[in-house]
């Protein structure tokens, strides 16, 4: 399916449909959210515009304006080493598409926005926290698995 969209950096206006989609992929997971889509978006668009130093969002905005898919790069301040002062990191957080649009390009073309504003940064290394269903697809945008220490909060 070739849909006409637009990835770029998401405008303040645009957080509260990104926040619509963060509230919806709860749902789709099997999720109960605490408060109601309209409350959560608002409150999520706030904090987006309060963070925009450390997360970047990218937003997949359709040929009629529709927000369709988002992808945040936020960025970490790695503590310095005497070969390299000024270090950081990204991770790649809350990757999204509407589920009529997936399998489309349209996921892969916001992984790619975050990697290029990542190598444009210069951060040392971006990871991703993935479902084990879309480890496939962050392969084929360049992931690799590497032996990975995780503390999880019980």
């Amino acid at each position: 399916m070739n849909v006409a969209v637009d990835v770029r950096i998401a405008s303040p206006s645009q957080l509260l449909d990104v926040g619509g989609l963060r509230w919806d992929s709860l749902l789709e997971n099997g999720g109960s959210p605490d408060e109601s889509r309209d409350v959560f978006s608002e409150r999520f668009a706030e904090w987006g515009g309060a963070h925009t130093s450390t997360h970047t969002c990218f937003a997949a905005i359709a040929s009629d304006g529709i927000v369709i898919g988002m992808a945040w790069l936020a960025i970490t301040q790695r503590v310095p080493r005497a070969r390299a002062f000024d270090r950081a990191s990204g991770d790649l957080q809350c990757a999204y598409v509407v589920p009529e649009l997936r399998n489309s390009g349209i996921g892969a073309r916001l992984v790619r926005a975050v990697l290029e504003r990542a190598a444009h940064l210069e951060l040392e290394r971006v990871t991703v926290h993935s479902s084990a269903g879309a480890v496939p697809f962050y392969r084929r945008a360049g992931f690799a698995s590497e032996d990975v220490l995780l503390h999880v909060r019980a």
